[in-house]
């Protein structure tokens, strides 16, 4: 009986749910390799690393004609230009000097920008996080379920990444088998995509108090509310980013939203797996003061492992091989919910056709 019940559980939420898996399958396989298939000029420049360079680059961008960027991600090994984000949905690439490359009016212009709303909030933002968090809390259970219905028939057990045919019991079996080989990719992925949607969970993965331990590090500085300063002098906010930490990249700029009276720089240290680092300092915005900086380093256990969630899910460790792993369990994902669905309706479609035979036959 409860076999019956786990089957029928597994079978029928991955039918439901099997073109959502499908496309966040297909899109983290995408994405994993984004910096590598994005089109723009320069992308291969050697990154700048000099604060005077980049504080003239940001002097340069910031009086520029039109509204300032709202945020400027620097260049990184990965992709060697910075990338300019406006309020209003506009954007750029530009190269280290300032000279604009590429601009769009909207993410819609750009696959790399687009695919990640797809990925992160199936183009539902900000609800559509949730969404996802759910899904990945679904394939958790759909691993789980699977595992126990594959351990039945674990003698047959071959490995094969395609169907021998393409009849039912065939796919069903290649199923389970592709699903045993893969389930621990799958695991890490949707256990680390859930993690970074449902941060309370953050409890059960790394231990009680991670949840204040992560809002004890991320926030900011008390500092009232004030006007962005007309004339900051950015060259001497990124010199002295670079004094309070010699070692660590430059990866983002935002300027305040809502309430905020500080400007925000993320910095990265040598042995930080976060892309964009979590090493952040505080400047006011009226006067380019520094009011405080942090130190990534020097933060709980908690809040460090919480940190290397996102380098885990998006393959940013590990070079080549482990994004190629990554990729791997993306397209899996993609055959099991393609396979699931074709099985589950094809099912449904075979039983009709058996009625409307008996039937047939019954009139006859």
């Amino acid at each position: 009986m409860l076999m019956r019940i786990i089957t029928l559980i597994h079978r029928w939420v991955g039918a439901l749910m099997g073109i959502v898996l499908v496309v966040l399958g297909l899109s983290g396989a995408v994405l994993v390799h984004k910096d590598a298939w994005t089109s723009v000029p320069h992308k291969y420049d050697a990154v700048e690393r000099n604060a005077q360079h980049i504080g003239t680059f940001v002097t340069h961008v910031m009086n520029a004609e039109g509204k300032s960027p709202q945020m400027i991600v620097f260049a990184s090994p990965s992709l060697g230009v910075n990338r300019l984000a406006h309020a209003d949905g506009r954007g750029e690439y530009a190269d280290q000097t300032g000279h604009v490359l590429v601009s769009w009016t909207s993410d819609w212009s750009r696959p790399e920008l687009w695919l990640v709303t797809l990925h992160r909030y199936l183009f539902m933002r900000p609800q559509g996080e949730t969404y996802v968090g759910v899904a990945g809390l679904i394939g958790i259970l759909m691993v789980i379920t699977g595992s126990v219905l594959w351990w039945r028939t674990r003698k047959t057990f071959e490995f094969r990444l395609w169907p021998k045919r393409f009849s039912r019991p065939a796919i069903i079996r290649h199923h389970r088998d592709l699903g045993i080989i893969i389930a621990p990719l799958l695991l890490l992925s949707f256990m680390t995509g859930v993690l970074m949607v449902f941060r309370p969970l953050g409890g059960i993965a790394f231990g009680p108090g991670t949840s204040a331990a992560l809002t004890h590090s991320l926030k900011p500085p008390v500092y009232p509310h004030v006007k962005m300063g007309r004339d900051l002098n950015w060259v001497s906010m990124m010199e002295t980013a670079q004094q309070q930490f010699p070692e660590a990249e430059f990866r983002s700029l935002a300027l305040p939203r809502k309430e905020s009276g500080l400007i925000t720089l993320r910095m990265r240290q040598p042995d930080e797996w976060l892309p964009n680092g979590r090493t952040m300092l505080w400047f006011a915005a009226d006067t380019g003061h520094l009011i405080e900086a942090r130190d990534a380093r020097i933060m709980s256990l908690q809040a460090r492992l919480f940190n290397d969630v996102f380098p885990v899910h998006a393959a940013k460790i590990g070079g080549l091989f482990y994004r190629i792993v990554m990729t791997l369990s993306g397209v899996g994902l993609v055959l099991l919910g393609v396979f699931a669905i074709w099985t589950f309706w094809t099912a449904g479609n075979k039983k009709e056709a058996k009625k409307a035979k008996a039937q047939t036959g019954l009139m006859g």
